[in-house]
């Protein structure tokens, strides 16, 4: 196991109806002006918007609102976000909605109280700095409500970057697992599968001696299939949706993974497909995640072998492991078959000419030199061999 450090500050409010108390912890964490950020759809029509506004009011803050946030959350957004809060001298930001909305805020926040180009942190400039932010998560999936991470599509270009540092982590979130009940079954899917891949992402990983981890791991990925079925048939099952919710946030604030080296390659992967065809991000993970893990196999056949056997079921064959991790595989497409995620890049709008550029973005971008990866280092012959095994 590795040194680590690891500080989660967030205030975590789980539970029915504490989305009422919103106001309460707003002035707890020093806000007094507050933008309100959201997408506009469900969470207008559900009338939580409103429920939102009634509790600052009663506790006498004052706010504004910007609406309109898009799936793979776009920059003009951010830049009109960061002129509304200088304008109205907003201290505080409260994010309702997914995991979109909750990254658009984080850039507000950041680029509000920055006196450059908010995209310079999206370019590896780190964030340090950021107005506090708040947030009332409505779908179980990018674990931003306790990440210190952002991803932003850049319009001019559309291309997909990513932020990070402590200053991005909530002050405060709150997940009311009622307000997931909603959610279009493709949606629950892409939630769940983003969420099966955070936590893949840290599993892969080449440093030996963390069986605490890989055990924790390994139990959020038994959940997620277990409780998965569940709300696919029936969306209004509370007790399933609350353990995803909460599966959700652990798999990405990291607890999991400290003291081991992670990949990160199939999100690098897939953040070209959402930003050219713009699919859901979930999604497109289906679809990278599994040819991924077909390239790869035979870097550490065993870790491939050891998730089959112990998430999956596989029975364990040690004197022929790649059976068992290609069980394991197949397991994995078998499942996000069954909860309706696709399995191949055509059916995201994909198109085998665009390979190169989509292998060239993913290897450059981002401030990349080239490579992709923890756990394997790809190189861009590497990337494009996998963008042609989703085919």
């Amino acid at each position: 196991m590795n040194n680590f450090t690891f500080y989660s500050p967030t205030y975590f409010v789980f539970g029915k109806d504490e989305e009422n108390n919103a106001g309460k912890y707003v002035k707890r964490f020093g806000g007094r002006k507050v933008l309100l950020h959201y997408g506009g759809g469900s969470v207008v029509r559900s009338g939580l918007l409103d429920r939102v506004k009634t509790s600052l009011k009663q506790e006498g803050l004052s706010f504004v609102e910007l609406g309109g946030v898009q799936p793979n959350p776009r920059s003009g957004l951010v830049y009109q976000g960061i002129e509304l809060c200088r304008r109205e001298n907003v201290d505080f930001i409260l994010a309702i909605g997914g995991g979109s909305t909750i990254d658009s805020s984080k850039a507000i926040a950041a680029g509000t109280v920055y006196e450059g180009d908010f995209w310079d942190f999206y370019m590896g400039k780190p964030v340090t700095k950021a107005l506090p932010i708040g947030t009332i998560l409505t779908i179980a999936a990018a674990g931003s409500e306790g990440s210190p991470d952002s991803v932003i599509t850049k319009e001019e270009g559309m291309f997909k970057r990513g932020a990070s540092g402590e200053a991005y982590r909530p002050a405060f979130s709150i997940l009311n697992p009622a307000l997931t009940q909603t959610l279009p079954p493709y949606q629950t899917a892409c939630g769940i599968t983003d969420i099966m891949a955070h936590l893949f992402e840290r599993y892969f990983t080449n440093t030996k001696d963390v069986e605490v981890t890989d055990r924790v791991i390994e139990g959020l990925l038994m959940t997620m299939i277990h409780e998965a079925p569940k709300v696919i048939e029936n969306p209004n099952d509370y007790q399933a949706r609350a353990n995803i919710m909460w599966a959700g946030m652990m798999a990405h604030n990291n607890c999991c993974g400290v003291g081991r080296d992670q990949d990160w390659a199939s999100h690098d992967l897939e953040h070209e497909l959402s930003a050219l065809y713009d699919c859901a991000h979930g999604a497109g993970l289906a679809v990278v995640f599994p040819a991924w893990m077909e390239y790869n196999m035979h870097h550490d056949v065993m870790r491939f072998a050891q998730v089959a056997n112990r998430v999956w079921g596989c029975a364990m064959d040690f004197q022929h492991p790649e059976i068992t991790a290609k069980a394991g595989i197949r397991a994995f497409r078998n499942f996000l078959r069954s909860i309706g995620m696709p399995q191949t890049m055509k059916e995201l709008g994909g198109k085998e000419e665009d390979i190169p550029y989509l292998a060239h973005t993913a290897a450059y971008g981002n401030g990349n030199n080239g490579t992709l990866g923890g756990f394997v280092v790809l190189q861009e012959e590497d990337m494009a061999n996998i963008y042609r095994l989703t085919l």
